[in-house]
């Protein structure tokens, strides 16, 4: 297809009604079935579009800026030159769902100009600076320093994300109360109102695409709204000082990351946003073993127990000691406590004033205790809830993290707990002193600049960081490997919460919408299905296995009582031996939102696991074993759903074994029930 021929398609779903000049640049991905535009319209308004095996996939969408003390970029533009690269390289991860990462991309560099606002200013602008993989693209906006205007403060963010055709999408509502902790929902794409990313969609002809950002750093979260029909365009999180960003000097955007697929595995499989972060900046991470852990958790979150102190306090000493002592007996690297500290008495949502990262309750013995775990070949996971108060928890930070260093608490688990917009924080140069408190969104540039400073921080005392309530996952795992883990989405303590209160196609959905952002700490492991009075939980007894397969994170917790892990010994069993760290990850079956399959090999043996979770409907599923090496016989143990097993009624404990003996290109066929799952373990034969 001509370009004159594309720009033709596109303009027929746009509501843009842009038009290409002649001088065009494009770009294509290394194996030629994606293609990028770059140019402006006859209005001088910069814009990019994207086809894929000559279809349009984006139409011409706008790009530019608004600015709170200049006049707007986004029109009146012309393109002053352009530069191009490639490379085809690997790298290998020190941890992840698989060992080495091919990046592989063509590059596109395009200077956009606008005119000077006054005798003597410099002529402002901006580069595009577009990557194209096999798999989608990413570009980010670079702006040169000035000298007549030192700082850049802005407003918003105009770039837009027209998509061509009719689909569906999966999404969460952005700019409301409670963050990222939403069902998700799925809509026409027609019916999307300000959304989350990534969010997914599935397009007519049976493209899957994912919109996202990659290398979130010193700049507000980006959201996406609908403005009309199928077109989209950025809006940023917003900052109690007007401005949404204030930059000095010269500096980049995130990449703005598009992911382009077949299939669903096509989606899942894919680095993209990793690829577009900056290598590893920590050197030797080797200190970071990927782990399961227990913890003092859910009898909090069930009610059992409180955080505060009193009669039922659950960070006690001898309660700790309980929960090292199975740990050690069963294998579990890490024993998490929450509630240890000053602070968790009175109302401490969204104010968090009162805590202390350094002065345990009475009641419990930190020093002592990390000892004790020491001595068993345990660790502490540490534990800082904020209330999300920054400017609380910055002020003590590096005493808080020197302390969990001396120690050998080498994993700490963060918290922000507050309503959106209720972070408190101080000035907005985050190197000054708090000399006054203000609120802050949650993924605002304030808040953006503050997680980084933690992982920052906790590296220097070879600390990796799992922060809750967080700021959504952008890759920079990559650039920060001790950034190991988020919470950002709707979690398992829902399910505490009320009777079926993640549906049974929740889980489906993560894979396929917040996993594509990076590792969760979903909590698995609740195999009592029970949560507070006994409410039950949208899952069979299979599917809490199916989740360790399904919901990758390199600490992954068996987050029930240890009485209850004790009363499941081969469910436990497991758990125990389950990795959490891989060579290999692939999606063998699965479609969004509706149940996933996946196969990963262990880094350290050459065990495989398959296994996943299912939604609502009960289906028959053919798993191939096409991953597994040739030559070689494996001893297939397998836990699945019973044969009535289903979400419904107390027939979810209903679980069946099995085992049997595979080779690379056998099949076998499962069902899962509904809300139900899947876990085998594959060992070779010596």
């Amino acid at each position: 297809m001509t370009l004159s021929r594309f720009l033709s398609a596109s303009l027929a779903t746009s509501l843009l009604a842009l038009t290409a000049p002649a001088l065009a640049a494009t770009v294509k991905s290394p194996d030629g079935r994606i293609e990028v535009t770059l140019d402006t319209d006859n209005e001088g308004k910069p814009f990019y579009a994207v086809s894929r095996d000559g279809k349009p996939v984006i139409a011409p969408s706008s790009l530019g800026f608004d600015f709170t003390n200049e006049d707007p970029l986004r029109r009146d533009m012309v393109v002053t030159g352009e530069s191009r690269a490639s490379a085809d390289t690997r790298w290998e991860q020190p941890w992840g769902e698989r060992r080495f990462v091919t990046d592989r991309h063509n590059e596109l560099a395009v200077g956009f100009k606008g005119k000077p606002t006054a005798p003597g200013r410099d002529q402002r602008g901006f580069t595009v600076r577009m990557r194209v993989f096999d798999g989608g693209i990413g570009f980010r906006y670079e702006f040169a320093g000035r000298a007549d205007h030192p700082v850049t403060s802005i407003a918003d963010e105009l770039t837009e994300f027209v998509i061509a055709p009719e689909g569906t999408a999966w999404w969460i509502p952005a700019g409301d109360w409670n963050r990222y902790e939403y069902p998700y929902s799925q809509t026409a794409i027609e019916e999307v109102s300000s959304a989350h990313t990534p969010i997914t969609m599935r397009l007519a002809d049976g493209t899957h695409i994912s919109i996202h950002e990659a290398a979130l750093v010193d700049y507000s979260g980006m959201w996406l709204k609908r403005m009309q029909g199928r077109r989209f365009r950025s809006t940023l999180s917003p900052s109690s000082r007007g401005a949404k960003v204030v930059r000095k000097g010269a500096f980049e955007t995130p990449w703005r990351a598009i992911r382009i697929a077949d299939d669903a595995a096509g989606l899942v499989e894919n680095d993209l946003e990793l690829n577009l972060n900056e290598p590893n900046k920590l050197g030797n991470v080797s200190w970071f073993e990927p782990t399961k852990y227990i913890g003092i958790w859910w009898g909090m979150i069930s009610n059992r127990w409180t955080w505060a102190q009193g009669e039922r306090h659950g960070a006690t000493t001898e309660r700790t000691k309980q929960y090292i002592d199975f740990a050690a007996k069963n294998g579990f690297r890490g024993v998490l406590v929450e509630g240890w500290d000053y602070g968790w008495d009175g109302n401490w949502f969204g104010n968090g004033r009162d805590f202390s990262f350094t002065r345990a309750y009475p009641d419990f013995d930190l020093e002592g205790l990390s000892a004790y775990a020491k001595k068993k070949g345990v660790r502490l996971i540490g534990h800082h809830e904020t209330g999300g108060n920054i400017a609380n928890y910055e002020a003590q930070l590096p005493d808080a993290m020197a302390l969990y260093g001396k120690l050998g608490i080498d994993v700490v688990k963060t918290g922000y707990v507050a309503d959106a917009g209720n972070i408190i924080s101080c000035s907005a140069d985050i190197a000054d002193p708090c000399a006054g408190q203000t609120m802050e969104w949650h993924d605002g540039q304030r808040q953006v600049q503050h997680h980084l400073r933690v992982v920052q921080e906790a590296a220097k005392h070879r600390i990796a960081v799992n922060p809750h309530e967080p700021v959504k996952d952008t890759g920079l795992r990559r650039t920060y490997p001790n950034w190991v883990s988020r919470e950002g989405a709707r979690g398992m303590e829902y399910n505490a919460w009320g009777p079926f209160n993640n549906g049974p196609d929740h889980e489906p959905t993560l894979v396929y919408t917040r996993m594509l952002a990076g590792p969760m700490d979903f909590t698995p492991g609740i195999l009592s299905l029970k949560g507070d009075n006994d409410v039950p939980l949208a899952s069979t007894l299979a599917k809490q296995l199916g989740l360790y397969l399904a919901i990758y994170s390199p600490i992954q917790m068996a987050a029930d009582f240890i009485e209850s892990l004790a009363a499941h010994p081969r469910e436990l069993a497991f758990i125990k031996a389950v990795p959490a760290d891989w060579s290999e990850s692939h999606l063998v079956a699965g479609e969004v939102g509706d149940y996933a399959i996946f196969a990963r090999k262990d880094r350290n043996s050459d065990d495989w696991y398959v296994g996943g979770v299912n939604d609502a409907t009960a289906r028959d599923v053919t798993i191939r074993f096409d991953h597994l090496d040739a030559g070689r016989s494996y001893d297939a143990t397998i836990w699945k759903d019973g044969p009535d097993a289903t979400y419904l009624t107390e027939a979810r404990h209903q679980i069946a074994y099995d085992a049997k003996t595979v080779r690379k290109g056998d099949t076998m066929h499962v069902r899962l029930a509904p809300g139900g799952g899947l876990a085998i373990r594959l060992k070779p034969r010596k």
